[in-house]
C-alpha cells in the first residue's frame, strides 16, 4: 500500500519523503487506518517492523488539523531512553513540513534542559515513566489536554517494573482520549492494564512467533572458557562493517569490548553503567560507521533502529526465546539480509531446544577450521 492512500495531510508527506517511505509496512497498513478514524488500538509487533511511524503519523495528522498549539496534545510512554530518543528522530523526520514540536523527558540526565523544553511548548511529550511522574508532580508536565495516549513496548515496561507507574500516568491523562498500545507479548498484567487503559480496541496482531526470515542463523558450540578466543577468531573471519555483540551483564559487556580493542577492532558499548552522554556517544558512533562493533547488553536490544547491521553475535545466550528473537531483530532489517552467531555452551540445550520448536528447524551448528577448542582452561585464580 502506497502513503498516499491513507489520504494524510498534504503537509504530511513532505516528512514522508524525507523519511524515504515508499510502501507501508503491514503494521503501518493495519494500524494507520483504524487510528485515524480515532479507534483504540492494541498492536502485537516486533521492533523493525515500522511500527513507530504507524502511530507517529496518525498523532502528527489530528495534531495538524486544528486545536490548541505550545500545549502538550500527545503523550508517548516507552519503557527506555534511546527508545524515547529514537522516537523523538522519528517524529522530527515526519513533522518537518509542520511546526509541530516535540520534548523527550527521561532520568539519568538533568531535568533543567526538559522542563525548559516543556516551557518553550511542544505538542507532543515522549517521555520514560519515572521522570514523567517527577514532572507531572511538579507542575512542569501538564497533562489536562493529552488527546492522545501511546503505551510502546508495553512488555518490556512490565520488565522493567514500570507497569505502577505506567497505571498512575493513565490516571493523570484525561478519560476522553485515543490510547494505543503496542507490545510484542502479553504476560497476564500487560492484558490487564490494555482492558483498564483501552475502550473497545482494535487489535493488530503482526505475528512475532519467528524470526525474520531474512537472517541466518548459525550455533558455534564452545567450552565457556574459550568464548572469548572464538569471538575475536569470529570477528577476524568475518567482514566486520557492522557488528552488534550481546552479552548478560554489564561487567562482561565492558570486559568483552576491552579485549576487542585490544584484538585491534574499531569497538563500543553499550550497557547500564555508561551515562547517557557516553550511550549517544556510542550510539552515534556504531551507526556512522566510526566503530564497527558494538558490544550491548539486553537494554539494547529493543527499539535500536540501525538498520545496516550485518551480523549480530550472542556472545551469551539470552535467557528467553522473545530475548533471543529481539536481539537478532537487529539484523536482517529493512528486506536485507544479516547473520545471526551464537556462541553455545552444554547450559544453553533447553534455550535451544525452545528456539528450534519455535523455528520449526534444527538451528545450525558450526565449527571453526584450525582453532583449537581443547585449549586447556586457564588457572582459577584468573
Amino acid at each position: 500500500m502506497d502513503f498516499k492512500q491513507f489520504q494524510l495531510d498534504p503537509r504530511l508527506m513532505q516528512g514522508v519523503q524525507k523519511a524515504g517511505y515508499e510502501k507501508a509496512t503491514p503494521i503501518q497498513e493495519a494500524a494507520i487506518p483504524a487510528a485515524l478514524r480515532g479507534r483504540d488500538i492494541i498492536g502485537t509487533a516486533q521492533t523493525g517492523t515500522g511500527k513507530t511511524a504507524a502511530f507517529v503519523l496518525p498523532i502528527l495528522n489530528k495534531l495538524i488539523s486544528g486545536g490548541q498549539r505550545n500545549v502538550p496534545r500527545a503523550l508517548i510512554v516507552t519503557p527506555t531512553r534511546e527508545l524515547a530518543e529514537q522516537i523523538h528522530d522519528v517524529i522530527k523526520v515526519l513533522s518537518a513540513g509542520t511546526k509541530l514540536k516535540s520534548v523527550t523527558i527521561y532520568g539519568g540526565v538533568g531535568a533543567n534542559p526538559q522542563v525548559q523544553a516543556l516551557r518553550n511548548g511542544a505538542e507532543i511529550i515522549v517521555a520514560c515513566p519515572g521522570r514523567l511522574l517527577d514532572l507531572i508532580a511538579q507542575g512542569h508536565a501538564k497533562m489536562a489536554n493529552i488527546e492522545l495516549l501511546v503505551l510502546d513496548e508495553a512488555d518490556r515496561m512490565f520488565d522493567m517494573g514500570f507497569l505502577p507507574d505506567v497505571r498512575r500516568i493513565v490516571k493523570a491523562v484525561p478519560e476522553k482520549r485515543q490510547t494505543m498500545m503496542f507490545s510484542a507479548t502479553f504476560p497476564a498484567d500487560v492484558e490487564l492494564l490494555a482492558k483498564q487503559a483501552l475502550k473497545e480496541p482494535q487489535k493488530i496482531a503482526m505475528g512475532i512467533s519467528k524470526p525474520a526470515h531474512t537472517v541466518a542463523h548459525a550455533l558455534y558450540p564452545v567450552p565457556q572458557h574459550l568464548k572469548s578466543a572464538l569471538l575475536l577468531e569470529l570477528l577476524k573471519r568475518t567482514d566486520t562493517n557492522s557488528v552488534l555483540v550481546f552479552t548478560r551483564t554489564k561487567h562482561r559487556a565492558s570486559r568483552v569490548a576491552q579485549q576487542i580493542e585490544r584484538a585491534g577492532f574499531k569497538v563500543t558499548s553499550l550497557h547500564g553503567d555508561r551515562s547517557q552522554g557516553q550511550r549517544q556517544s556510542a550510539l552515534k558512533g556504531f551507526k556512522s560507521g566510526h566503530h564497527d562493533i558494538m558490544v550491548a547488553t539486553d537494554i539494547a536490544a529493543r527499539g535500536l533502529d540501525i538498520e545496516t547491521v550485518s551480523h549480530v553475535i550472542n556472545y551469551d545466550m539470552p535467557d528467553t526465546a522473545d530475548a533471543y528473537i529481539h536481539r537478532i531483530g537487529r539484523t536482517g532489517r529493512a528486506q536485507r539480509t544479516g547473520d545471526a552467531f551464537t556462541l553455545v555452551t552444554d547450559e544453553d540445550k533447553d534455550m535451544i531446544r525452545i528456539l528450534e520448536r519455535i523455528m520449526g528447524a534444527e538451528l545450525k551448528r558450526e565449527t571453526l577450521e584450525e582453532f583449537d577448542y581443547k585449549a586447556p582452561a586457564p588457572p582459577r585464580s584468573e
